[in-house]
Protein backbone atom coordinates (compact mmCIF):
# COMPACT_ATOMS: atom_id res chain seq x y z
CA UNK A 1 0.00 0.00 0.00
CA UNK A 2 1.07 3.50 -0.86
CA UNK A 3 2.52 5.44 1.96
CA UNK A 4 1.32 9.04 2.14
CA UNK A 5 4.34 11.15 1.46
CA UNK A 6 6.06 13.88 3.24
CA UNK A 7 8.17 16.35 2.01
CA UNK A 8 10.73 18.31 3.97
CA UNK A 9 11.98 22.27 2.09
CA UNK A 10 14.72 22.50 4.92
CA UNK A 11 17.78 20.43 5.66
CA UNK A 12 18.41 22.46 8.59
CA UNK A 13 18.52 21.53 12.50
CA UNK A 14 14.59 22.59 12.75
CA UNK A 15 13.42 20.32 9.55
CA UNK A 16 15.91 16.92 10.25
CA UNK A 17 15.13 17.15 14.27
CA UNK A 18 11.17 17.27 13.79
CA UNK A 19 12.02 14.29 11.18
CA UNK A 20 13.61 12.39 13.89
CA UNK A 21 11.15 12.94 16.49
CA UNK A 22 8.65 11.49 13.66
CA UNK A 23 10.72 8.36 13.26
CA UNK A 24 10.94 7.61 16.71
CA UNK A 25 6.63 8.27 16.80
CA UNK A 26 6.03 6.18 13.44
CA UNK A 27 8.51 5.80 11.24
CA UNK A 28 6.75 3.97 9.04
CA UNK A 29 4.09 6.41 8.62
CA UNK A 30 5.46 8.58 5.38
CA UNK A 31 7.65 8.77 2.42
CA UNK A 32 9.83 11.37 3.66
CA UNK A 33 11.69 13.53 0.67
CA UNK A 34 13.68 16.32 2.18
CA UNK A 35 15.41 19.10 -0.10
CA UNK A 36 18.58 21.23 0.95
CA UNK A 37 20.00 23.97 -0.30
CA UNK A 38 23.74 23.02 0.76
CA UNK A 39 25.34 20.39 -0.89
CA UNK A 40 25.59 17.89 2.08
CA UNK A 41 23.99 15.99 4.98
CA UNK A 42 23.04 18.19 7.86
CA UNK A 43 25.14 19.59 10.60
CA UNK A 44 25.38 21.22 13.84
CA UNK A 45 25.19 24.99 12.64
CA UNK A 46 25.34 26.08 16.39
CA UNK A 47 28.94 24.51 16.65
CA UNK A 48 30.03 26.61 13.28
CA UNK A 49 31.76 29.11 15.82
CA UNK A 50 34.21 26.09 17.11
CA UNK A 51 34.83 25.15 13.54
CA UNK A 52 36.06 28.75 12.56
CA UNK A 53 38.18 29.02 16.09
CA UNK A 54 39.51 25.73 14.72
CA UNK A 55 38.38 23.82 17.69
CA UNK A 56 36.35 21.27 15.76
CA UNK A 57 36.60 20.06 12.29
CA UNK A 58 33.21 19.81 10.04
CA UNK A 59 33.47 16.04 10.36
CA UNK A 60 33.00 16.77 13.80
CA UNK A 61 29.59 18.96 13.48
CA UNK A 62 27.68 16.48 11.17
CA UNK A 63 24.94 15.17 12.71
CA UNK A 64 23.67 13.34 9.65
CA UNK A 65 25.44 11.41 6.99
CA UNK A 66 23.62 10.88 3.70
CA UNK A 67 24.12 7.13 5.01
CA UNK A 68 21.77 7.86 7.61
CA UNK A 69 18.94 9.37 5.21
CA UNK A 70 19.65 5.74 3.37
CA UNK A 71 19.44 4.12 6.36
CA UNK A 72 15.84 5.69 7.36
CA UNK A 73 14.71 5.44 3.77
CA UNK A 74 14.24 9.13 3.20
CA UNK A 75 15.25 10.96 -0.25
CA UNK A 76 17.55 13.58 -0.09
CA UNK A 77 18.17 16.09 -2.23
CA UNK A 78 20.92 17.76 -0.84
CA UNK A 79 22.15 20.97 -3.36
CA UNK A 80 18.58 21.15 -4.60
CA UNK A 81 16.58 24.25 -2.83
CA UNK A 82 12.76 24.20 -3.72
CA UNK A 83 11.78 27.62 -5.49
CA UNK A 84 8.17 27.14 -6.03
CA UNK A 85 5.23 25.64 -4.04
CA UNK A 86 1.94 24.67 -5.73
CA UNK A 87 -0.81 24.40 -3.43
CA UNK A 88 -3.34 23.80 -5.25
CA UNK A 89 -1.65 20.50 -7.41
CA UNK A 90 0.28 20.02 -4.15
CA UNK A 91 3.57 19.54 -5.47
CA UNK A 92 7.10 21.45 -4.87
CA UNK A 93 9.22 22.18 -7.60
CA UNK A 94 13.17 22.55 -7.39
CA UNK A 95 15.94 24.75 -8.67
CA UNK A 96 16.56 21.60 -10.81
CA UNK A 97 13.29 20.99 -12.44
CA UNK A 98 12.88 17.84 -10.11
CA UNK A 99 9.15 17.78 -8.65
CA UNK A 100 7.34 15.86 -6.35
CA UNK A 101 4.03 15.84 -4.55
CA UNK A 102 3.50 15.89 -0.83
CA UNK A 103 0.24 14.89 1.15
CA UNK A 104 1.92 16.75 4.38
CA UNK A 105 4.71 19.28 4.04
CA UNK A 106 7.10 20.91 6.39
CA UNK A 107 8.41 24.46 5.61
CA UNK A 108 11.91 24.42 7.71
CA UNK A 109 13.32 27.43 5.80
CA UNK A 110 15.34 28.82 8.61
CA UNK A 111 16.18 32.42 8.17
CA UNK A 112 19.38 34.67 6.31
CA UNK A 113 22.09 36.96 7.81
CA UNK A 114 20.82 40.74 7.40
CA UNK A 115 23.10 42.23 4.83
CA UNK A 116 22.88 46.13 5.82
CA UNK A 117 22.15 47.91 3.01
CA UNK A 118 24.51 50.24 2.88
CA UNK A 119 27.02 51.35 -0.34
CA UNK A 120 29.45 48.79 -0.95
CA UNK A 121 27.64 45.90 0.72
CA UNK A 122 28.03 44.14 -2.26
CA UNK A 123 31.33 44.28 -2.81
CA UNK A 124 33.62 41.00 -2.51
CA UNK A 125 34.73 40.31 0.49
CA UNK A 126 31.54 41.31 2.58
CA UNK A 127 29.92 38.25 3.92
CA UNK A 128 27.50 36.53 6.16
CA UNK A 129 27.84 34.42 8.83
CA UNK A 130 25.42 31.20 8.76
CA UNK A 131 26.57 28.48 6.55
CA UNK A 132 29.75 26.34 6.46
CA UNK A 133 30.35 28.10 2.71
CA UNK A 134 30.79 31.38 5.05
CA UNK A 135 32.95 29.71 7.23
CA UNK A 136 35.51 28.64 4.19
CA UNK A 137 35.31 32.11 3.07
CA UNK A 138 36.45 33.26 6.57
CA UNK A 139 39.17 30.65 6.68
CA UNK A 140 40.24 31.89 3.29
CA UNK A 141 40.36 35.68 4.32
CA UNK A 142 42.52 34.34 7.72
CA UNK A 143 45.17 32.40 5.57
CA UNK A 144 45.63 35.74 3.36
CA UNK A 145 46.12 37.68 6.76
CA UNK A 146 44.57 41.29 7.08
CA UNK A 147 42.32 43.14 8.86
CA UNK A 148 38.49 41.85 9.72
CA UNK A 149 35.61 43.91 10.87
CA UNK A 150 32.73 42.34 12.39
CA UNK A 151 29.40 44.15 11.85
CA UNK A 152 27.18 43.19 15.19
CA UNK A 153 28.07 42.79 18.84
CA UNK A 154 25.47 40.27 19.64
CA UNK A 155 26.50 36.60 20.26
CA UNK A 156 27.03 35.45 16.62
CA UNK A 157 29.59 38.26 15.79
CA UNK A 158 31.34 38.07 18.90
CA UNK A 159 31.73 34.46 18.16
CA UNK A 160 32.71 35.67 14.47
CA UNK A 161 35.24 38.05 15.75
CA UNK A 162 36.37 35.17 18.23
CA UNK A 163 37.66 32.71 15.57
CA UNK A 164 38.80 35.11 13.21
CA UNK A 165 40.96 36.59 16.08
CA UNK A 166 42.47 33.03 17.22
CA UNK A 167 43.44 32.78 13.24
CA UNK A 168 45.12 35.28 12.72
CA UNK A 169 43.59 38.42 11.98
CA UNK A 170 43.10 41.78 13.29
CA UNK A 171 39.66 41.97 14.02
CA UNK A 172 37.18 44.97 14.96
CA UNK A 173 33.48 45.06 16.60
CA UNK A 174 31.17 47.28 15.45
CA UNK A 175 28.21 47.79 17.60
CA UNK A 176 25.88 50.46 16.65
CA UNK A 177 24.19 50.79 20.38
CA UNK A 178 26.80 51.26 23.91
CA UNK A 179 26.90 47.83 24.86
CA UNK A 180 27.54 44.33 23.36
CA UNK A 181 24.84 42.09 23.64
CA UNK A 182 22.12 44.27 24.54
CA UNK A 183 19.47 41.72 24.21
CA UNK A 184 21.14 39.51 26.45
CA UNK A 185 23.06 41.70 28.65
CA UNK A 186 22.77 44.88 31.11
CA UNK A 187 25.17 47.36 30.76
CA UNK A 188 27.09 46.08 33.58
CA UNK A 189 27.90 42.88 32.65
CA UNK A 190 28.46 43.94 29.00
CA UNK A 191 30.66 46.19 30.10
CA UNK A 192 33.20 43.23 31.81
CA UNK A 193 32.34 41.51 28.55
CA UNK A 194 33.77 44.06 26.31
CA UNK A 195 36.89 44.95 28.79
CA UNK A 196 37.71 40.58 28.93
CA UNK A 197 37.52 40.61 24.93
CA UNK A 198 39.86 43.64 24.23
CA UNK A 199 42.70 41.83 26.72
CA UNK A 200 42.44 39.56 23.96
CA UNK A 201 43.05 41.84 21.12
CA UNK A 202 39.87 42.45 19.63
CA UNK A 203 39.07 46.29 19.19
CA UNK A 204 35.38 46.81 19.59
CA UNK A 205 33.84 50.15 18.58
CA UNK A 206 30.44 50.74 20.19
CA UNK A 207 27.84 53.58 18.92
CA UNK A 208 29.13 53.35 15.64
CA UNK A 209 26.72 53.32 12.77
CA UNK A 210 27.87 52.19 9.75
CA UNK A 211 27.53 54.52 6.59
CA UNK A 212 29.24 52.62 4.00
CA UNK A 213 31.57 49.83 3.00
CA UNK A 214 34.68 51.05 0.61
CA UNK A 215 36.84 49.69 -1.87
CA UNK A 216 37.53 49.04 -5.78
CA UNK A 217 35.86 45.49 -6.63
CA UNK A 218 36.88 44.18 -2.88
CA UNK A 219 36.18 45.76 0.84
CA UNK A 220 38.67 48.23 1.42
CA UNK A 221 37.77 49.81 4.41
CA UNK A 222 34.31 50.69 6.51
CA UNK A 223 32.68 54.45 6.94
CA UNK A 224 30.67 54.92 9.83
CA UNK A 225 28.18 57.76 10.00
CA UNK A 226 30.38 59.91 11.97
CA UNK A 227 33.14 60.18 8.86
CA UNK A 228 36.01 58.07 10.62
CA UNK A 229 36.92 54.99 8.32
CA UNK A 230 38.84 51.68 9.01
CA UNK A 231 40.62 49.57 7.21
CA UNK A 232 39.15 46.40 5.94
CA UNK A 233 39.89 42.99 3.94
CA UNK A 234 37.12 40.81 5.04
CA UNK A 235 33.70 42.06 6.74
CA UNK A 236 31.41 39.97 8.27
CA UNK A 237 27.69 41.03 8.70
CA UNK A 238 26.11 39.83 12.21
CA UNK A 239 24.02 41.57 12.65
CA UNK A 240 21.01 39.95 12.82
CA UNK A 241 18.89 37.50 10.74
CA UNK A 242 15.64 37.48 8.88
CA UNK A 243 12.98 34.94 8.62
CA UNK A 244 13.38 32.97 5.18
CA UNK A 245 9.67 33.31 3.80
CA UNK A 246 9.62 34.40 0.36
CA UNK A 247 8.66 30.46 -0.88
CA UNK A 248 5.99 30.57 1.72
CA UNK A 249 4.48 34.23 0.64
CA UNK A 250 4.70 33.41 -2.97
CA UNK A 251 2.50 30.14 -1.81
CA UNK A 252 0.19 32.15 -1.13
CA UNK A 253 0.67 31.21 2.86
CA UNK A 254 -0.36 33.78 5.63
CA UNK A 255 2.88 35.85 6.29
CA UNK A 256 3.99 38.14 9.08
CA UNK A 257 7.00 38.88 10.45
CA UNK A 258 7.45 34.94 9.69
CA UNK A 259 4.99 32.01 8.40
CA UNK A 260 2.14 32.41 11.07
CA UNK A 261 1.57 28.75 12.82
CA UNK A 262 -0.84 27.94 15.23
CA UNK A 263 -0.10 25.80 18.91
CA UNK A 264 0.69 22.55 16.61
CA UNK A 265 3.04 24.21 14.05
CA UNK A 266 0.24 24.27 11.38
CA UNK A 267 -0.06 27.01 9.03
CA UNK A 268 -3.07 28.61 7.62
CA UNK A 269 -3.15 25.50 5.24
CA UNK A 270 -3.61 22.32 7.09
CA UNK A 271 -1.78 20.51 4.88
CA UNK A 272 1.39 21.98 6.02
CA UNK A 273 3.64 22.76 8.76
CA UNK A 274 6.33 24.56 9.50
CA UNK A 275 9.36 24.80 12.41
CA UNK A 276 12.00 26.95 13.40
CA UNK A 277 13.38 30.00 12.56
CA UNK A 278 11.29 30.99 9.88
CA UNK A 279 8.05 30.91 11.83
CA UNK A 280 6.29 33.40 14.00
CA UNK A 281 4.01 31.97 16.82
CA UNK A 282 1.68 34.15 18.80
CA UNK A 283 3.67 37.13 17.64
CA UNK A 284 7.42 35.82 18.70
CA UNK A 285 9.63 34.85 16.47
CA UNK A 286 12.95 32.10 17.71
CA UNK A 287 16.45 32.03 17.28
CA UNK A 288 17.75 29.76 20.17
CA UNK A 289 17.74 25.93 19.97
CA UNK A 290 15.35 25.52 23.15
CA UNK A 291 12.47 26.63 21.65
CA UNK A 292 13.00 24.85 17.92
CA UNK A 293 13.49 21.49 19.96
CA UNK A 294 9.81 21.98 21.41
CA UNK A 295 8.71 22.87 18.77
CA UNK A 296 9.99 19.67 16.49
CA UNK A 297 8.62 17.65 19.08
CA UNK A 298 5.12 18.86 19.12
CA UNK A 299 5.08 19.30 15.03
CA UNK A 300 5.99 15.57 15.03
CA UNK A 301 3.14 14.53 17.01
CA UNK A 302 0.99 16.16 15.13
CA UNK A 303 2.39 14.84 11.98
CA UNK A 304 2.29 11.04 13.70
CA UNK A 305 -1.19 11.39 14.40
CA UNK A 306 -0.51 11.85 17.74
CA UNK A 307 -1.73 14.91 17.93
CA UNK A 308 -2.59 15.74 21.80
CA UNK A 309 0.56 17.99 22.23
CA UNK A 310 0.74 21.94 21.98
CA UNK A 311 3.72 24.00 21.73
CA UNK A 312 3.97 26.83 24.65
CA UNK A 313 6.59 29.65 24.72
CA UNK A 314 9.53 29.17 27.57
CA UNK A 315 11.83 31.33 28.97
CA UNK A 316 15.05 31.20 26.86
CA UNK A 317 18.73 30.95 27.74
CA UNK A 318 21.99 32.08 25.96
CA UNK A 319 25.57 31.33 27.08
CA UNK A 320 28.28 32.89 25.06
CA UNK A 321 30.21 30.13 22.90
CA UNK A 322 34.02 32.38 23.43
CA UNK A 323 36.61 30.27 25.19
CA UNK A 324 37.92 31.74 28.56
CA UNK A 325 34.56 34.25 28.68
CA UNK A 326 31.84 32.55 30.93
CA UNK A 327 28.63 34.15 30.32
CA UNK A 328 24.68 33.27 30.92
CA UNK A 329 21.78 35.04 30.23
CA UNK A 330 17.92 33.57 30.94
CA UNK A 331 14.79 35.17 31.01
CA UNK A 332 12.80 38.60 31.59
CA UNK A 333 16.47 40.76 32.42
CA UNK A 334 15.05 44.48 31.68
CA UNK A 335 11.91 43.96 34.66
CA UNK A 336 9.40 45.88 35.36
CA UNK A 337 7.16 47.75 37.80
CA UNK A 338 7.41 46.11 41.10
CA UNK A 339 10.54 43.89 40.20
CA UNK A 340 13.48 44.57 41.89
CA UNK A 341 17.23 43.53 40.95
CA UNK A 342 19.32 41.94 44.06
CA UNK A 343 22.87 42.40 42.73
CA UNK A 344 26.48 40.83 43.68
CA UNK A 345 29.59 42.52 41.88
CA UNK A 346 33.25 41.20 42.98
CA UNK A 347 35.58 43.39 40.59
CA UNK A 348 38.65 41.94 41.52
CA UNK A 349 37.31 38.14 40.80
CA UNK A 350 35.46 39.25 38.03
CA UNK A 351 32.04 38.18 38.86
CA UNK A 352 29.14 39.71 38.30
CA UNK A 353 25.12 38.24 39.18
CA UNK A 354 21.83 40.27 38.52
CA UNK A 355 19.24 38.82 39.50
CA UNK A 356 15.64 40.13 38.35
CA UNK A 357 12.48 39.10 40.98
CA UNK A 358 8.94 39.93 41.39
CA UNK A 359 5.82 38.25 42.97
CA UNK A 360 7.55 35.84 44.80
CA UNK A 361 9.14 34.27 41.92
CA UNK A 362 13.16 34.22 39.97
CA UNK A 363 11.80 36.37 36.51
CA UNK A 364 15.66 36.82 34.62
CA UNK A 365 19.25 36.01 35.94
CA UNK A 366 22.61 37.58 34.39
CA UNK A 367 25.74 35.84 35.50
CA UNK A 368 29.77 36.91 34.39
CA UNK A 369 32.23 35.09 35.61
CA UNK A 370 30.60 32.60 37.65
CA UNK A 371 27.92 30.78 35.81
CA UNK A 372 27.82 27.37 37.32
CA UNK A 373 24.22 28.08 38.73
CA UNK A 374 22.77 29.06 35.57
CA UNK A 375 20.95 26.25 35.04
CA UNK A 376 19.46 25.80 38.25
CA UNK A 377 18.06 29.92 37.96
CA UNK A 378 16.81 28.54 34.92
CA UNK A 379 15.01 25.97 35.92
CA UNK A 380 13.52 28.30 38.94
CA UNK A 381 12.23 30.77 36.16
CA UNK A 382 10.84 27.91 34.04
CA UNK A 383 8.79 26.34 36.90
CA UNK A 384 7.83 29.62 38.22
CA UNK A 385 9.31 28.37 41.21
CA UNK A 386 7.98 30.06 44.82
CA UNK A 387 11.75 31.46 46.21
CA UNK A 388 10.11 32.90 49.09
CA UNK A 389 12.26 30.78 51.57
CA UNK A 390 15.37 31.69 49.71
CA UNK A 391 15.33 35.05 48.66
CA UNK A 392 18.06 36.46 50.94
CA UNK A 393 20.27 33.80 49.57
CA UNK A 394 19.49 32.98 46.22
CA UNK A 395 22.47 35.20 44.97
CA UNK A 396 24.86 32.90 46.11
CA UNK A 397 24.03 29.79 44.50
CA UNK A 398 21.86 26.55 44.83
CA UNK A 399 23.40 24.64 47.54
CA UNK A 400 24.19 27.87 50.03
CA UNK A 401 20.09 28.37 49.04
CA UNK A 402 18.98 24.93 49.44
CA UNK A 403 21.15 24.54 52.97
CA UNK A 404 19.60 27.61 54.29
CA UNK A 405 16.19 26.73 53.36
Amino acid sequence: MNRPSLVVIGNGMAGMRTVEELLKLDRDRYDITVFGAEPHGNYNRILLSPVLAGEKTVDDIMLHTREWYAANGITLHAGDPVVRIDRKQRIVHAASGLAVSYDRLLIATGSTPFIVPVPGHELSGVIGFRDLHDVDAMLAAARAGGRAVVIGGGLLGLEAANGLLRRGMEVSVVHVTASLMNQQLDAPAAELLRASLERRGLRILLSRETAAIEGEGRVQAVRFTDGEAIPADLVVMAAGVRPNVALAREAGLHVERAIVVDDTLQTYDPRVYAVGECVQHRRATFGLVAPIWDQARVCAAHLAGAGHRRYVQQATATKLKVTGVDLYSAGDIVGSEGSEDLVLRDRRGGVYKRLVVGGGRLLGVVLYGDVGDGPWYFELIQNRTDIASIRNHLLFGQAQALAAA
